[in-house]
């Protein structure tokens, strides 16, 4: 089972990275370059994000015992956030304010989106994917009001922007037509569904593109991106494990709260640090080093939470 996981984690981080090495390849012929990907940011952060949203809204069936689990799920995937930033706020706070920025980013939010939802699939299935998809839903609405906050918050606190965001506004869209299964016509729902699988591929070229800018050897100058990868890969899991057996849960839950918990840093930190004008090579060489070590300690989290599940 332990070498299983290895296998399926090297797999999907593999994948990831052929995508990442397309958009390398292409900064390097000037076929889509970095200003290019800065420029489709926006695309990434106001239309495709939110159709993934929605689209998992309108992808899943509700009944009273699905119902119950996702509202603990998406509980759990608040909890997940709100620790995170408890934790690592204090940790990264301190030094050039733009770089901390991108740190705590780093730190605070996960590839639950790109690395989670396939990996589970694998491991556990469709059940597991519907917990997921949970997180992935509270990592929205946190990223998009907490997260963006973070990111631009020299121009000060905005009630407005925190609350009419691409996020929250795809959650209040997406939210009654679970709630009520209403099932939209095929020409409404494809489209969204459509759009929605183009988020990884898109993504991660677009990584690729900043990456292809970025110095490589300058990683082994940031000391604190491994402090980053310490907290989010194995302080946040066990924190969260822990608190998620005290709390009762078990089984495919368990598991699948587990792989959202320890998922290496969030491809959002770049995209991130593209909108709002922070420091991208080093979002990317966060993101690339965070995912690479990610390869050996998610196996481990993953196959230890098994054992006790």
């Amino acid at each position: 089972m332990f070498l299983d996981n290895v296998i399926i984690a090297a797999r999907q981080v593999g994948i990831l990275y052929i995508m990442v090495i397309i958009g390398v390849v292409c900064d390097k012929l000037g076929l889509f370059t970095e200003k290019t990907g800065k420029a489709c940011t926006d695309l990434l952060f106001y239309i495709i994000t939110p159709c993934v949203i929605i689209n998992s809204f309108f992808t899943s069936e509700f009944t009273k015992e699905s119902g119950t689990k996702l509202l603990i799920a998406l509980g759990c995937g608040f909890l997940l956030h709100f620790i995170a930033i408890a934790i690592n706020t204090p940790l990264f706070s301190k030094g050039d304010k733009d770089e901390s920025c991108v740190y705590k980013y780093g730190a605070i939010y996960g590839n639950v989106g790109y690395m989670t939802l396939p990996l589970t699939q694998a491991i556990l299935g469709s059940e597991g994917v519907f917990y997921c998809s949970a997180v992935v839903m509270a990592f929205n609405v946190v990223s998009f009001t907490h997260g963006v906050f973070m990111m631009d918050r020299s121009k000060g606190f905005d009630a407005k922007k925190l609350i009419l965001n691409p996020g929250v506004i795809a959650v209040l869209i997406g939210l009654p037509f679970y709630l009520l299964r209403i099932s939209l016509p095929e020409i409404i729902s494809k489209p969204v569904d459509f759009i929605a699988n183009t988020q990884t591929p898109i993504a991660m070229i677009i990584f690729g593109t900043f990456l292809a800018n970025t110095q490589l050897k300058s990683i082994f100058k940031h000391k604190k991106i491994y402090l980053v990868a310490l907290s989010k890969l194995i302080v946040l899991p066990t924190v969260m494990i822990t608190i998620y057996k005290l709390m009762g849960l078990s089984g495919t839950l368990l598991v699948a709260l587990a792989i959202s918990s320890c998922a290496p840093s969030a491809n959002n930190t770049v995209m991130f640090s593209a909108k709002y004008d922070k420091d991208t090579r080093l979002a990317s060489q966060l993101v690339a080093t965070v995912s690479f070590i990610s390869i050996i300690t998610m196996p481990l989290i993953i196959a230890a939470v098994q054992t006790i599940a």
